[in-house]
């Protein structure tokens, strides 16, 4: 681990900017216009793509994939290897199949917002254009296609409220 928190083997490209007190772990690789926040912990082999805002004093786990168009708040978990989609259309080529299409975010890439102190089960999976409500909680493995309100509870595939957590995610 250097002295700034940040191990050898990560990828941090230019135009990254990161908060003090952020260890970032071996493996990472975080794209151009990212912006992490103070005191986080950003797990190994974690992906984090362009432009995404992660708010201060989160724990994102090993293996998680952030692609572009995520904005997470303050105080956030997101455990080992979450994925987050973008594309409502996902597709690798033009209908022709003639050309690869780009990987860089499009007119067709979803905003997805993730409140402050929301926590996420290992292995969820959130859709493209959701919004996690301020301290909510989604069970491990749950795949979440609707939005989640504030303090909700989600679990299952489809995600489905069950209920609701306190400030500390108790029922």
């Amino acid at each position: 681990m250097s002295e700034q928190g940040i191990h050898p083997t990560a990828i941090i490209e230019e135009g990254v900017e990161i908060g003090s007190g952020t260890v970032i772990w071996d493996g990472v690789h975080i794209r151009h216009g990212a912006a992490i926040g103070r005191d986080c912990i950003i797990g190994e082999k974690t992906y984090i793509a362009y432009d995404v805002r992660i708010g201060n004093l989160c724990k994102i786990n090993g293996h998680v994939s952030i692609c572009a168009g995520v904005e997470v708040g303050d105080g956030c978990l997101i455990a080992s290897h979450v994925v987050f989609a973008n594309e409502l259309y996902p597709r690798a080529t033009d209908p022709e199949i003639t050309r690869l299409l780009p990987s860089e975010p499009t007119d067709q890439t979803l905003l997805t917002k993730v409140g402050k102190g929301v926590s996420i089960g290992a292995n969820a999976t959130i859709g493209p254009g959701i919004t996690l409500g301020d301290f909510c909680m989604v069970g491990m493995g749950a795949v979440v296609t609707e939005n989640v309100p504030e303090f909700g509870l989600v679990v299952g595939n489809p995600a489905r409220l069950i209920g609701h957590v306190d400030h500390g995610g108790r029922q």
